[in-house]
């Protein structure tokens, strides 16, 4: 069985050895959803009978199938559903392709001409030359593994898939082995691989072990790889069909025999083999098919002959490399095949670099599975083919992606001795020296799945087809509203919603929606039409009073119509009747936008008004802090001299009309000012208020007026009144009282509006809502922690719910120098739908620009008062709980006394009846809200996705950045009565059931040691492990409360494009600009950064400006004008205007990431080595956190020993 020899056959893939369940890698890489893939494992007999799979889902498949079909688009693509159980069927499998594109090359081919079936999965086998082709294509592909997943597919290349066959057996030395996938990722080119990669690693072994891998198989398989090339096609084909991104990595049937004690060492080298690949020297035969010499174009490949032998330097050259992998699991034996070949590389090998570029699909294997994790349970070696997946995750220890990495210093140990091959088990041992560390780029990489998804998303997305995922919101992309709801107002974290309690509960997949109602919509999209049933009002269902929408489904004739969310059948209004087409369709169907599309509003009539009475246009009131601090730091005299051009950009629905907002002023320390502005005085007249414990206004006429009739009045108040305080000795405020003032001139108008509030201090004064300083850094930590972030008293969640009845919204700017606790000043902003913005140390000359950005943002951005919103659902499922900025007095209405186009509402759902999958699921959110103009509106968004019986099709169309925004949400709030350690290890709880259940239910068959994951969620561990290391759960020494109340008040309300960019910063190379396209980013680690570069780092609160020691003269002459390193000011917070193409490039690239956050990012120029990079090091969330934060690497090895633990 040699694997070597066999390699062009490799068949191994197709045929399915039982350790490798090609499908396994499949899933990895592209799309393959394969929820199979993992399976590896099992025997051949898997593979290919499985093949068609797919579609039929069978077991494994079903969940894949559906998958794949349709969603290429999701990150699965079908395609995964074919694999996992024999080779996917054909066609399913080209779809995948799209998603990883490297895909379809040859991953067939890969099992060697006979598997086509493997091909099946991915698509059509392809041809040795398709393969060659796409090989060359990809030849990053060693690296990139691109198709399939992002960096899975190389490990796949060879011999991954053996090691994990080994792996089964001895699990802990696989994990190890995913290591040496690293090494071999290195091969690959570091980008596509990377994420892929990843995924490997993850599922390895815990990075010590991986490491060991990693050195020597990697060594070898890279060797191999670069020889076997074409093989390498057919290897790719392997991936895919891991789909699952199991990553399980070729069944290698010859290996599979030796596999047993081999496996652990092969453990050792899958280090040197690319990262999937390289554990599986059955997937060698894989290579094989690439037979062409395509895995030369993986390059990376070959190089990696040497590395191997540089690596371990145990294996030798190529020769046996390519077994090494196989090898090492096959104690020595394993060689006929795995040896010979070493030109040939085995299968694995030879093909690793073509495979690489399968590799990708692998991705799936890899992400599914990866290496083992150190934990791999030595059992026996199990089927070879497992060894071989396990290999697969090794490579991705050296780094599959980036050039080779030489081996790793943990691993070299263990593979040194080459003997590990053939020794058997004991090899692990070694492992854990190897250990070291996985490869990075052998583990999903987040940059490889957002340039896949883009090279995916041309196309605008249209809504009409029920269950679609949109692209990812790192993808630019136009929408079509065709009945659904654009992405831009809700998106969901699973388009496939389980159909009973009992599926949703063993998945573990929270089932949730981010809404933002208002959302802006860029100018080439249509916002929602306006549609005005005269007075009548909206036509809804008698029952459960849903809005008209797509989902009506008309009756007799046009005459009545069933609810599509409870069934009643209801009365046609005679206005409204009108005729059915011959397929039951209304004749004006696509005339009236409530008919044909998901997003839309009516006029609301005055039954929908509070009091039954239209209500008046609302009123903004600024009340300013004159303390001494506020006066001190510029603050007062900034905000007075904004003021005066802000009020000509008061929101208004008509920009060519005047806004009818009309405004008020309140200046205050711990008395209270107030201020007649009315038109006809010659001079403002100023009103004090010193009883704060009995507050009341002083004044109805000429407070709240009308900006042009009281211009000059209101310009003499604001010069006066920097000048009326500049000497004050008031340290003291108050703050309840404040805000009472508001509503109580609100109350007096009889109108909604915004209260923008400037302040400076803890208000310790006498007075309603007085508070203490009750910071205690002692508490961290322990389980009275919680305490510090809920208000200290009760008076603000009651004065919180009259600004609700009244409409009233307060926006606090904070200017604090010390604690002043947000936790406490946050509640009343929080409450009404209104934001914080904290200003620490506000200096006028650095941060005067961030503060008039913000707050011109937040007084000009379109906005609606006094809304109400409710969630409907369709029968089997209902809305349970929200996350956001509102209030709720009953469990089913969200009370937003202001609601801006910022803002979002999170909603949980829960089964309380069983869903059919023929219906599907809907839900409407219907928002009431009075426009800014005072017109009272109904804004409805209607979203219907699919339903689901299989599990694998559920795992096949969820959203990881959707769901990471729902957890970050769901542990923020739970911080405020569970310890914060508690709350972390319920997040790694569940993420951990997530992905057992998927690998127990949807994968293919494999060894325990192996990490598999989901190509949708290949990602969920790294952004996961971002919001455990966040400063609310885990914070720095420096982070202060304030601090971390602040950004948990901020996260509740955020859209998934924030969170996602504040999880996972984007971290630009600045060396070469073009206009109109943006860098491709690097990963968040500081590895990445190269000591000549520039490197712009975007948080989504911040922006940096990371300059290297060495950097080009000639790139800081064109960003700062300046000849040396030395002389950039650190302190500067703009850029220069220079004439040159690059200054004005990067100025551009830095406004228009501003443009597109809600906040505006103050940018800090880091120079390596300075002070100011321990702040920047925080942001890069790869790599360990000052605050004891794991690294990604750990991380993915401690889920994938969680996630074993559950399987156990």
């Amino acid at each position: 069985m040699n694997v070597n020899q066999h390699t062009p056959m490799a068949s191994p893939y197709g045929q399915p050895q039982p350790g490798y369940g090609q499908p396994s890698y499949a899933p990895l890489d592209g799309g393959y959803p394969a929820s199979y893939a993992p399976y590896n494992g099992p025997a051949s007999a898997y593979q290919h009978g499985a093949p068609p799979q797919g579609p039929a889902r069978g077991p494994p498949t079903s969940g894949p199938t559906p998958v794949s079909a349709p969603q290429q688009y999701s990150q699965y693509g079908h395609s995964q559903g074919g694999v996992q159980n024999g080779p996917p069927p054909m066609t399913q499998a080209p779809p995948r392709p799209a998603v990883s594109q490297p895909y379809n090359q040859g991953a067939m081919n890969l099992s060697g001409p006979p598997h086509p079936s493997y091909p099946q999965l991915y698509a059509p086998s392809p041809s040795m030359q398709h393969v060659t082709n796409q090989m060359t294509g990809m030849q990053i592909t060693t690296g990139p593994p691109t198709p399939a997943g992002p960096g899975y597919a190389p490990p796949h290349s060879s011999q991954p898939p053996v090691s994990t066959a080994f792996q089964a057996a001895p699990p802990p030395l696989y994990t190890q082995a995913p290591p040496p996938a690293a090494s071999t990722a290195p091969t690959q080119p570091p980008p596509p691989s990377g994420p892929a990669a990843s995924q490997q690693y993850y599922g390895g072994p815990p990075p010590s072990q991986q490491p060991f891998n990693s050195s020597l198989p990697p060594t070898s398989q890279q060797q191999f790889t670069s020889s076997a090339p074409p093989p390498l096609s057919s290897q790719q084909t392997f991936p895919p069909s891991s789909s699952a991104s199991s990553y399980a990595g070729p069944a290698l049937p010859h290996s599979q025999a030796p596999a047993p004690p081999v496996s652990q060492p092969q453990q050792s080298f899958p280090p040197t083999q690319p990262p999937f690949s390289s554990a599986a020297p059955p997937p060698v035969s894989q290579p094989a098919f690439i037979s062409g010499p395509p895995p030369a174009a993986q390059g990376s490949f070959p190089p990696r002959a040497p590395p191997p032998s540089s690596q371990p330097g145990s294996f030798p050259p190529p020769g046996p490399p390519p077994t090494s992998a196989p090898s090492s699991q096959y104690p020595g034996p394993m060689p006929p095949q795995q040896q010979p070949p070493p030109s040939q590389p085995s299968p694995y090998h030879s093909g690793p670099p073509p495979p690489r570029v399968q590799m990708p699909p692998t991705s799936m294997a890899q992400s599914n599975h990866l290496p083992p994790g150190p934990q791999g349970p030595p059992g026996p070696p199990g089927p070879l083919q497992q060894p071989g997946m396990q290999g697969g995750y090794p490579p991705q220890q050296n780094g599959a992606f980036g050039q080779v990495r030489g081996p790793q210093p943990g691993y070299a140990g263990p593979y040194p001795g080459q003997p590990n091959y053939g020794a058997p088990a004991p090899a692990p041992a070694p492992a854990p020296p190897a250990q070291k560390r996985l490869d990075p780029d052998a583990i999903p990489s987040p940059i490889q799945v957002i340039e896949d998804d883009k090279v995916k998303s041309t196309e605008a997305f249209t809504t009409g087809v029920r269950g679609q995922a949109p692209p990812l919101v790192t993808t630019n992309f136009q929408v079509k509203d065709q009945g659904n709801a654009s992405p831009r107002f809700v998106r969901c974290t699973a388009y496939n919603m389980p159909c009973t309690a009992d599926m949703a509960k063993q998945s573990q997949v929270p089932l949730a929606a981010v809404i933002k109602p208002l959302a802006t919509l860029p100018p080439d999209e249509t916002p929602p039409y306006l549609v005005d049933h005269g007075e009548g009002g909206p036509i809804r269902c008698n029952r459960c009073k849903a809005y008209m929408c797509p989902y009506m489904q008309f009756i007799e004739g046009g005459r009545r119509f069933q609810c599509g969310f409870c069934s009643c059948v209801t009365e046609v209004p005679p206005h409204y009747f009108q005729h059915l087409d011959h397929t039951g369709k209304r004749v004006d169907c696509y005339d009236r936008p409530e008919l044909s599309l998901g997003s839309y509003e009516f006029l609301a009539t005055v039954d929908y008004c509070k009091n039954n009475k239209l209500p008046q246009p609302p009123a903004f009131i600024f009340l300013i802090d004159v303390s001494y601090n506020a006066v001190k730091s510029g603050m007062v005299s900034i905000v007075c001299q904004e003021l005066k051009t802000l009020l000509d950009y008061l929101p208004r629905e008509n920009p060519d009309m005047d806004s009818v907002v009309r405004v008020g002023f309140v200046t205050y320390n711990k008395v209270l000012h107030f201020y007649n502005v009315k038109g006809s005085l010659a001079q403002p007249q100023m009103l004090v208020v010193s009883d704060v414990s009995d507050m009341f206004v002083p004044l109805l006429d000429g407070f709240l007026v009308n900006v042009n009739e009281s211009r000059l009045v209101i310009e003499s108040l604001l010069d006066q009144i920097p000048e009326m305080f500049a000497d004050t000795r008031e340290t003291e405020t108050v703050f309840g009282p404040v805000i009472q003032a508001g509503l109580e001139a609100l109350k007096a108008a009889d109108c909604a509006g915004k209260l923008f509030v400037f302040h400076t201090s803890l208000p310790i004064a006498e007075a309603p809502g007085k508070l203490k300083n009750r910071e205690d850094k002692k508490l961290i930590g322990t389980d009275k922690e919680k305490s510090l972030f809920q208000p200290q008293v009760g008076f603000y969640n009651t004065l919180a719910k009259e600004c609700v009845a009244q409409g009233c919204c307060v926006d606090l700017f904070l200017f604090p120098n010390q604690y002043v606790d947000v936790a406490t000043l946050g509640v009343v902003p929080v409450s009404t739908g209104g934001s914080v913005y904290k200003y620490t140390y506000f200096q006028a000359q650095s941060d005067k620009e961030r503060f008039l950005n913000d707050l011109r943002r937040d007084i000009q951005k379109q906005v609606g008062f006094d809304a109400v919103m409710r969630v409907r659902t369709s029968t089997g499922i209902r809305a349970t709980d929200f996350f956001g900025s509102f209030f709720m007095s009953n469990t089913t209405d969200v009370e937003l006394a202001g609601l801006d186009c910022d803002k979002v509402v999170t909603v949980e759902f829960k089964h309380d009846d069983k869903l059919s999958e023929e219906t599907g699921a809907l839900m409407q959110c219907a928002v009431l809200y009075t426009s800014c103009s005072g017109q009272r509106r109904l804004r409805i968004h209607n979203m219907a996705v699919n339903c689901c019986s299989q599990l694998a099709d559920l795992y096949r169309n969820c959203e990881t950045d959707t769901i990471i925004n729902f957890f970050s949400k769901y542990a923020f709030r739970g911080v405020l009565n569970n310890p914060t350690k508690a709350v972390r290890d319920t997040l790694v709880n569940q993420c951990a059931q997530i992905l057992a259940c998927y690998r127990k239910n949807c994968a293919s068959p494999s060894s325990a040691g192996q990490l598999i994951l989901p190509e949708c969620m290949k990602l969920l561990p790294v952004y996961l492990n971002c919001v455990l290391k966040s400063d609310v759960l885990m914070p720095g020494a420096d982070v202060s409360l304030d601090d971390r109340a602040y950004l948990r008040q901020l996260i509740s309300c955020m859209d998934v494009a924030e969170t996602h960019v504040f999880f996972y910063p984007r971290l630009l190379p600045l060396t070469k600009l073009e206009s109109g396209s943006l860098p491709v980013a690097v990963r968040d680690s500081e590895e990445r950064l190269s000591k000549g570069g520039v490197y712009l780092l975007e948080t989504s609160l911040h922006l940096f400006l990371w300059v290297g020691a060495s950097v080009q003269q000639e790139l800081l002459l064109n960003i700062f004008g300046t000849q040396s390193f030395s002389q950039i000011d650190p302190n500067m917070t703009t850029l220069p205007v220079l004439d040159n193409p690059f200054s004005q490039r990067l100025r551009e690239i830095i406004d228009s990431f501003r443009a597109q956050r809600s906040r505006y990012m103050k940018l800090m120029v880091v120079k390596q080595e300075d002070r100011a990079e321990l702040i920047f090091r925080h942001f890069l969330v790869e790599d360990k956190s000052a605050s004891g934060g794991a690294s990604y690497v750990d991380f993915l090895c401690h889920m994938h020993k969680e996630i074993r633990q559950l399987l156990s």
